[in-house]
């Protein structure tokens, strides 16, 4: 009979102290991230309390990547009978089916996982664009949605492009891929010609990049139905955070026939999507008839002519 306080130890082959195991202090904390190497034996059924071996390469963060969208998981945190998880918003787009076993979901909880996530410190997952942020793991969750180095995405506004990237990335993208206008310097001066300004609803033109200051900002220009009004907008969004936009001011003019409308702003940053932008009528809005009245026609054409510069606050 073993005696109280004795200690059970056995011998380690060289091989099994090869590999590269998880360190669990004070039993519960997990305070590290380490690789685990694959191994080729199976644990014998009577060594079922050994460290788990992961497959090679294998990160432990990597057990907090939702399946299906990939992105972080944070509580709550769900899996299926078989343990697979997922995060609560997939939940939903699986419709309570496991993507991986196909077994019902459930509501069961992963809690575990998500004590476990409490006691992690973390890299920003743009590390490698330069953040050098390093966080717990719930604070890295929340700052990845803001951090300045995250991609940015396309912000034509033609259609739903998937495109992200750096700026030098987007701006190569407008110009190979959706031929945008590309101008270099600070003012402009253009005609928009629409041959039945009946039809204004979801009408967009050519978005038109300007290189100024050493930036790049885009000019946006488009129809819609404002409550029951058709209207015409233009407006300018800045090709980097809204930090640096606020640097920058604009103004946007519009006239003919005897008649001037005019616009002063900041430029809003291209986080913002176009869509957001466009609804918050952050921009210069002319009502059709007002429109018409600056072309000096009537029903049967519109032609607009729209002047603007950029400057930098000092």
């Amino acid at each position: 009979m073993m005696e109280s306080g004795a200690h059970i130890t056995r011998d380690i082959p060289e091989s099994e102290t090869e590999d590269e195991t998880a360190v669990f202090e004070n039993s519960s904390v997990v305070n590290r991230c380490t690789f685990f190497k694959a191994s080729n034996a199976m644990t014998p059924k009577s060594e079922a309390t050994a460290a788990p071996v992961l497959t090679s390469g294998t990160c432990l963060t990597d057990l907090f990547d939702c399946p299906v969208c990939t992105n972080s998981l944070c509580p709550p945190i769900y899996q299926c009978p078989n343990g697979h998880v997922l995060c609560s918003s997939c939940k939903l787009r699986v419709e309570d089916q496991c993507p991986t076993c196909r077994r019902e979901l459930g509501s069961i909880r992963c809690l575990a996982l998500e004590k476990v996530a409490e006691f992690l410190e973390l890299p920003c997952r743009y590390q490698s664009e330069g953040c050098t942020m390093v966080l717990p793991y719930y604070q890295k969750i929340k700052h990845e949605k803001t951090c300045e180095l995250r991609p940015y995405y396309c912000p034509y506004a033609g259609s739903e492009c998937p495109t992200i990237g750096d700026i030098p990335t987007l701006v190569a993208h407008l110009r190979n891929d959706h031929k945008v206008d590309m101008h270099d310097g600070c003012s402009f001066n253009h005609r928009y010609v629409k041959s039945n300004p009946h039809e204004v609803e979801n009408a967009t033109w050519m978005l038109t990049v300007f290189n100024c200051f050493e930036q790049h900002f885009c000019l946006h220009f488009e129809a819609f139905v404002l409550g029951k009004e058709p209207v015409y907008m233009a407006f300018l969004r800045f090709m980097g955070e809204e930090s640096e936009a606020n640097n920058f001011r604009y103004t946007l003019e519009v006239g003919g026939n005897n008649r001037r409308m005019v616009w002063q702003g900041i430029p809003r940053s291209i986080r913002d999507s176009h869509r957001k932008v466009r609804d918050s009528y952050d921009g210069l809005i002319i009502y059709r008839d007002v429109a018409l009245s600056f072309s000096g026609s009537t029903s049967k054409e519109l032609k607009l002519r729209v002047t603007g510069r950029i400057w930098k606050e000092e």
